[in-house]
C-alpha cells in the first residue's frame, strides 16, 4: 500500500463525509439553491490565487524537469479553463465576485500559505494531493450526468473527473509518495499532521457551504 493511501485510510470518517457531502450530492443532482452555489463559487475562487502560488511552489521545488512539468501545465489549466469558469458562473448567476472572506474560507487560505512558505516539497504536495484528490473522488461518480445539468453545476464536474484530472492527481500522489521514502520520522508525522488538517478544512468548507454563505450582490 502506498503512503497516500495510507494516509487516506488514516482519515477515512472524515474522507468520506468530505466526498459524500450534502453540498455536493445536491450540487451533482442539480438541485443545489442557486444561492448556494452562487455563495460557494464566490468564496472558493478567494483559494484560486493562493492555489495558484501553492501549486507554482510545488513546480519549483520539484526535483526535476520531469517532475516539474506535470505540475506546471495544470497551473496552464487552472489559471485558464477553472478561471474562466468561475467568471462565467458567477456571471450567469447574476453575482459579482465576493467583497468579503467567510472564516472557513480565510482558515484554508491561511493553511495554504503556510504550507507554501514552509519550503518544504512534501508539506505543499500533502495540501495539493487533499485539495485535488477529495473533488475528483466526489466528482467521479457524477461525471456522466454533467451534459445533463446547468453548466455552473455541470463544467464544476467535468472539470473535476475524468482521465485528464483524474492523472493530475495520479501524479500528484506519485510525488508525495516518492518522497515519502526519503522523510524521516518527524518530517513523515508533519505530512501525516498537514494531510489531516487539509481534509478537516475541506469538510468545514463544504459544511459552511452547505448552511449557504452570505452571498455579495
Amino acid at each position: 500500500m502506498s503512503a497516500t493511501q495510507d494516509l487516506q485510510l488514516s482519515v477515512a470518517e472524515d474522507w468520506r463525509a468530505a466526498t459524500r457531502h450534502p453540498f455536493t450530492n445536491a450540487l451533482a443532482e442539480g438541485t443545489l439553491s442557486p444561492d448556494k452555489m452562487a455563495g460557494y463559487l464566490q468564496q472558493d475562487y478567494l483559494f484560486v490565487e493562493r492555489f495558484v502560488r501553492l501549486l507554482a511552489s510545488a513546480v519549483a521545488l520539484a526535483p526535476s524537469l520531469a517532475d516539474a512539468a506535470p505540475g506546471a501545465q495544470f497551473l496552464g489549466l487552472i489559471c485558464g479553463q477553472e478561471n474562466t469558469y468561475f467568471l462565467r458562473a458567477m456571471d450567469a448567476l447574476g453575482v459579482p465576485e465576493a467583497n468579503q472572506i467567510a472564516p472557513e474560507t480565510r482558515a484554508f487560505q491561511n493553511h495554504m500559505d503556510d504550507a507554501r512558505h514552509s519550503g518544504r516539497y512534501e508539506i505543499i504536495l500533502s495540501v495539493l494531493v487533499v485539495a485535488e484528490w477529495v473533488y475528483l473522488d466526489w466528482a467521479t461518480p457524477f461525471e456522466d450526468r454533467a451534459a445533463d445539468l446547468p453548466f455552473w453545476f455541470g463544467e464544476w464536474i467535468t472539470l473535476h473527473s475524468g482521465t485528464g484530472f483524474s492523472d493530475v492527481v495520479a501524479y500528484l500522489r506519485e510525488q508525495l509518495d516518492a518522497v515519502w521514502l526519503e522523510l524521516d520520522e518527524t518530517a513523515r508525522a508533519d505530512v501525516t499532521e498537514v494531510f489531516t488538517q487539509t481534509l478537516a478544512l475541506e469538510r468545514a468548507f463544504f459544511d459552511a457551504s452547505w448552511a449557504g454563505f452570505t452571498v455579495a450582490r
